[in-house]
């Protein structure tokens, strides 16, 4: 499911945008600029089921002076029932220095034309969790995975690790009996660092603090919802960061 929001890139691709995997505008190419994330988030409310039909909306639309935003709606074809939204927030860089840059008024011109009208947000709501701040998790971790290195299938166009295998990185380290009672609710990436192929990752997992404490346990208020802190950094002396993360689970039905 976490693979159909890819439909973002074929979105940009349809309205004329490149085709190499960075949505970049003529303009974009030519100043060899493109656009990296720097923030996801996932909320998913039900899977969908064998056979199921989804259909997924998105767009995008201008997000402060140096990026721009794309959100996703998710829904049961057959019933209209969201079944999921996602939001995410990109930044311009320069693909030779590697350095932040502003949006010009060129660049924004030609793609604002295919955002809407009017500002419209997958999460419209005051305080929604696609805004809450993620703590950096201390060590040492109480789970953690090592030496994560990446595939051919995780490199984009660039040769740098793509979105989704951030993810996977992140679950590497989850407890299994976690794994085996509950599933992804609510997934929250910051993307601080670019990984490339040959670069070496540790995946580390903490239960999230309440009230900056934490007893070991991962209970929420909802019960039966466990919360986590997750830190992706490259291994060695430094660990640099790379990824900060925080998901929610929910008990399996069933269970």
């Amino acid at each position: 499911m976490l693979d159909g929001l890819e439909v973002g890139g074929n979105h940009a691709q349809s309205v004329g945008f490149s085709t190499d995997g960075f949505a970049t505008t003529p303009t974009m190419r030519k100043l060899h600029l493109i656009w990296v994330t720097a923030r996801m988030h996932i909320e998913i409310y039900r899977y969908p089921a064998w056979s199921d039909v989804v259909e997924i909306e998105t767009w995008c639309q201008s997000e402060g002076r140096i990026g721009t935003r794309r959100d996703w709606i998710i829904k049961d074809y057959a019933t209209g029932e969201v079944i999921g939204r996602a939001t995410s927030k990109w930044v311009m860089m320069n693909q030779d220095t590697r350095r932040l840059q502003k949006v010009n008024d060129e660049v924004r011109e030609e793609y604002l034309v295919f955002c809407p009208r009017e500002p419209r947000l997958s999460f419209p709501e005051e305080n929604n969790r696609s805004l809450k701040k993620i703590l950096k998790l201390e060590d040492p971790a109480q789970h953690s995975r090592l030496g994560l290195m990446p595939r051919r299938a995780d490199l984009d166009m660039n040769q740098h690790v793509n979105n989704v295998a951030y993810i996977g990185w992140v679950l590497e380290s989850m407890p299994q009996e976690v794994i085996d009672t509950h599933e992804l609710q609510t997934i929250t990436l910051d993307y601080r660092r670019e990984c490339q192929q040959d670069d070496v990752v540790d995946s580390l997992t903490s239960v999230e603090p309440v009230d900056g404490k934490t007893n070991g346990s991962a209970l929420s208020p909802a019960e039966g919802s466990l919360n986590f802190l997750h830190l992706l950094r490259l291994a060695g002396e430094q660990g640099l960061e790379i990824n900060r993360g925080r998901t929610e689970w929910r008990k399996k039905l069933g269970r």
